[in-house]
């Protein structure tokens, strides 16, 4: 089986750009050099933030694919491959292995909210079934159900799961999982990733990092190298942005401010649609403030 593989640092829950109703495969190339010039320290495909509720499984599998070549080794891919189907997510799994991906980010079954013991054979299974490193990805708000400390637990004696994204809000939740097991935890929440970093967290999979990369950047890796009130001054910075950034639905605002920042064409599939022109009013004047936008 794999060597544990560490992934810490800022890591991007990248956008998924859309045009006419396809992959915009021009904005995502812009995307990835973004990240690549900026120093993210990981590029995570088809996530919740990536919209893979919408991707059809060609669709899933392409954007894996096209941001592996892309890349080209310049960065860690960690592709989200995630379903509520575990056959299913067995098949995207088998692709991201078959195309080197680093990594793979798998989110909770959603909908059919399993019990613990069902979370515990779901995860066993992939991971007995594909050699590749597993990031497990807990945010119940998203999911109706949250992955326990224990099963947490029971999961990190499996060789190749090697970290869990905790986006339950819940810093009591990060303390549990660190007192029960060494496994490393990511926060799965902007606003909360430098108080996750002070009990033990070592990154974020984040959404902000597609607008202000070298920002979370900084701030994160200055809270691991123990500069904390530098850190801090980066966090209050980026305090508003994390704010309105989930004012509506993610991915709704990210790719709105993208939209402004001429990256992409800020497109949506159904049932996502625009902001609100108040909430987009604010996001402006917020972007403005942080030097984004001219």
């Amino acid at each position: 089986m794999s060597q544990k593989k560490v992934f810490e640092g800022s890591m991007v829950a990248l956008v998924t750009p859309f045009k006419n109703g396809k992959v915009d495969e021009a904005a995502l190339k812009r995307l990835l050099d973004f990240h690549v010039e900026r120093r993210t320290d990981v590029i995570i495909p088809c996530g919740t933030t990536g919209e893979s509720a919408t991707l059809s499984h060609e669709e899933h599998r392409h954007v894996m694919s096209f941001v592996m070549d892309y890349v080209d080794g310049r960065v860690p891919v960690v592709c989200g491959c995630g379903s509520n189907n575990t056959a299913e997510a067995l098949g995207l799994i088998t692709h991201a292995k078959k195309i080197k991906a680093d990594g793979v980010l798998v989110v909770t079954p959603y909908y059919n909210r399993p019990t613990q013991e069902g979370l515990y054979r779901h995860y066993k299974f992939l991971a007995s079934n594909v050699d590749i490193p597993f990031i497990l990805y807990n945010v119940p708000g998203r999911t109706g159900v949250s992955i326990a400390p224990e099963t947490v637990a029971r999961l990190a004696k499996i060789a190749n799961i090697v970290a869990i994204k905790e986006a339950s809000g819940s810093l009591a939740q990060v303390d549990r999982i660190r007192e029960l097991c060494d496994i490393t935890v990511l926060s799965g929440d902007d606003a909360l990733t430098l108080p996750m970093i002070s009990v033990g967290a070592r990154g974020v999979i984040s959404v902000t990092a597609n607008v202000v990369p070298h920002l979370v950047r900084d701030m994160v890796h200055l809270a691991l190298e123990g500069h904390i009130e530098a850190s801090r001054q980066i966090h209050q910075e980026l305090r508003a942005i994390n704010r309105l950034l989930f004012i509506e639905t993610n991915p709704i605002p990210v790719k709105t401010a993208l939209g402004m920042m001429k990256m992409i064409k800020p497109e949506f599939r159904m049932p996502l649609c625009e902001m609100k022109p108040e909430n987009e009013q604010s996001l402006r004047q917020t972007l403005t403030q942080l030097g984004v936008l001219e």
